[in-house]
């Protein structure tokens, strides 16, 4: 592949994020912070760690014109699901709707640096320094955001759908969301990222920060489903933070863009607390994801565990980064790291890297990792049961990644998600018509037979 065709000062100057600054009314003390983020993403390279440069995954990105002032008509929306918090960001803004009853159940929704609780607008401005050039890139362009506080010991589940349309050429949306979730309360969330339609005019750039705080006892489920066209280049920063005996569940459903760089990082601080990290990525033609999963355990008796699997063909590239670090006082911990792929073409490429930092020795922790073909025993077998070649094919990938989605907390995710994964497949692009069928259907969170203990109801541990 061959390198950028523009240089990074090309993407945007200084000037212009100062204009952004000055757009969205920053804080005296974000403008700092917005203008090290500028300076740190014309000086970092793309991959901080030397030991993954050489993988070049990141290879003709070119962002020159960006413009994160860039404003049109707001997309066209199918009806909210009833009682659904929404926030929606198009090239007209953020839209927030907080249904009346979770207003007066004490949810709180603000927009972009709005807040009235100091603790919080102070945490929402609080951006870490990034390592690479595109993390840094993603922090000096904050032009959307929302600040959701779920108040401790709320009866029923409150239910977000976070979504992004991208809609013009190169547009840049920048999304920060600080989400607080107060003891023994349940919070679902589905962020989903969608295209009016291919673009080849142009790239353009989205960016996404979603920071969580679990107060003892809550349980969060995040999804995120990523299928916007192919002129997309993405970059995820998640972090959370688990209060004891907190449960949080990170899905996220790789299926479109042209470049993709997702960071999960979780602390899981509280004791008896767990997290659950799903991810699936299908590629092909020049796609390219990058994904790196940390948990760091702290607490006692914490469990952990990541799944990831990712099917890649035509010339797709995928890489696989999992870390758990047991601290030295993290007694009882139990952590795991599944990191797979099928690779469906010769001009295919997947590497998966699983990392085991232990500190304390009361503690089980293993890793399972493989890149592997198309098995043509399995080929073989449906072939002699009447299915044509490229079907028996198809049936194997799909199943692949059905491993990680029926394990999910959420009821029938793989039927939610196959349509976007059916087109991909197809080689179509999904994009966005405003009727029903452009978001996900309502989530549930009802449990699996694997985690009957995820339900969201009376019965709930």
């Amino acid at each position: 592949m061959a390198t950028a065709v523009a240089s990074r000062a090309e993407w945007i100057s200084a000037e212009r994020v100062r204009e952004l600054g000055r757009s969205v009314a920053d804080p005296e003390g974000f403008r700092a912070r917005r203008a090290d983020a500028f300076e740190r993403f014309l000086r970092l390279p793309i991959e901080p760690d030397p030991l993954y440069r050489g993988y070049g995954y990141f290879t003709n990105v070119d962002l020159s014109g960006l413009d994160p002032q860039a404003s049109g008509s707001p997309v066209v929306l199918p009806p909210a699901p009833e009682g659904t918090v929404r926030v929606v960001h198009d090239a007209s803004g953020s839209r927030l709707s907080l249904p009346p009853a979770l207003t007066e159940a004490g949810v709180r929704l603000s927009a972009l640096g709005r807040t009235t609780d100091a603790r919080s607008l102070q945490r929402f401005y609080e951006i870490e320094e990034a390592p690479d050039r595109l993390s840094a890139l993603s922090n000096a362009l904050i032009n959307r955001g929302y600040v959701l506080e779920v108040p401790a010991r709320l009866r029923s589940a409150v239910h977000v759908q976070d979504l992004t349309i991208l809609s013009r050429p190169h547009e840049a949306l920048s999304v920060r969301r600080l989400l607080r979730v107060g003891e023994q309360s349940q919070l679902l969330v589905s962020e989903e990222l969608y295209s009016t339609a291919d673009d080849p005019s142009g790239q353009r750039f989205y960016a996404s920060s979603s920071e969580l705080e679990l107060g003892g006892g809550a349980k969060v489920v995040y999804v995120g489903h990523h299928a916007p066209d192919l002129q997309a280049v993405s970059v995820y920063q998640r972090a959370a933070t688990t209060g004891p005996g907190s449960r949080l569940a990170w899905i996220w459903n790789g299926l479109g863009g042209f470049r993709t760089k997702a960071r999960n990082r979780t602390r899981l601080v509280g004791q008896g607390s767990q997290v659950d990290d799903l991810q699936i990525f299908y590629g092909r033609g020049e796609q390219s994801y990058d994904s790196a999963v940390h948990l760091t355990h702290e607490g006692t008796d914490t469990h952990g565990q990541s799944i990831t699997r990712g099917v890649f063909t035509d010339r797709a590239r995928g890489m696989s980064r999992g870390l758990v670090r047991i601290d030295k006082h993290a007694n009882k911990t139990l952590s795991f790291i599944s990191e797979h792929a099928m690779l469906m073409s010769r001009g295919a490429r997947s590497d998966t890297i699983p990392i085991l930092e232990i500190l304390c020795r009361d503690v089980k922790a293993t890793h399972s990792t493989s890149v592997h073909p198309v098995d043509p025993e399995q080929v073989f077998y449906l072939e002699s049961r009447g299915i044509a070649e490229a079907d028996a094919v198809r049936m194997i990938g799909e199943g692949f990644l059905s491993y990680v989605l029926d394990r999910s907390p959420v009821a029938g995710l793989r039927e939610l998600v196959y349509p976007t994964l059916e087109a991909r497949w197809e080689g179509r692009e999904v994009p966005w018509t405003g009727d029903a069928r452009s978001a996900l259907p309502e989530l549930a969170v009802t449990g699996s037979e694997s985690a009957p203990e995820w339900r969201f109801d009376a019965k709930l541990r």
